[in-house]
């Protein structure tokens, strides 16, 4: 059984593969096409994205692998497991909302919260409450930017969401 979910993942994997290659290589073509210097930008642009990027996925990749080596699967299954209730989605939605970085820090971190025995409903809505309640987004960017006000009125009407989200994904995952 292993084995087979290893080989659906890797098949999940090559045709996310084949679809950027194919996009990847139509943006080369377009580019070509409108100026032949713009794939060589283009790849130093990406190039220095690559390398801004990099120390951060480490140390998100790092930090996922701890998390499944420092995290006792009996905590995390309490704690944030399918039986967990709504307690457990409401510990989900915390960490989600305090938890900075963007989705290159959150997936890998999630899916090593997965693996250490985390429930798929809490991780929904962990993954919710990072994306809606976000308090460095909040505080760096909406309330100075939107005032508090706008800000305060959105996130407020945001806090059920995450709940709302795992629940619903309980109740989907249970049926599939």
């Amino acid at each position: 059984m292993n084995s087979a979910k290893g080989q659906e993942r890797g098949k999940k994997v090559n045709v996310t593969l084949l679809i950027m290659l194919v996009l990847v290589c139509v943006l080369i073509v377009t580019a070509y096409i409108k100026d032949p210097s713009l794939p060589v930008e283009g790849f130093k642009a990406g190039g220095k994205l690559f390398l801004d990027i990099l120390p951060t996925l480490v140390i998100a990749f790092i930090a996922a692998g701890m998390i499944t080596q420092v995290l006792p699967r009996e905590l995390m299954t309490r704690w944030l497991g399918e039986e967990s209730g709504i307690s457990g989605l409401l510990i989900a939605t915390l960490a989600g909302a305090v938890t900075p970085g963007g989705p290159f820090v959150q997936f890998p971190i999630v899916a090593a919260l997965l693996k250490a025995g985390a429930g798929v409903a809490p991780l929904m809505a962990y993954i919710s409450a990072w994306s809606l309640l976000g308090v460095n987004r909040f505080l760096v960017y909406e309330v100075p930017l939107l005032g508090w006000k706008l800000a305060l009125s959105r996130i407020t009407v945001s806090l059920i969401f995450p709940v709302i989200i795992g629940l619903m994904t309980r109740f989907i995952w249970a049926r599939l």
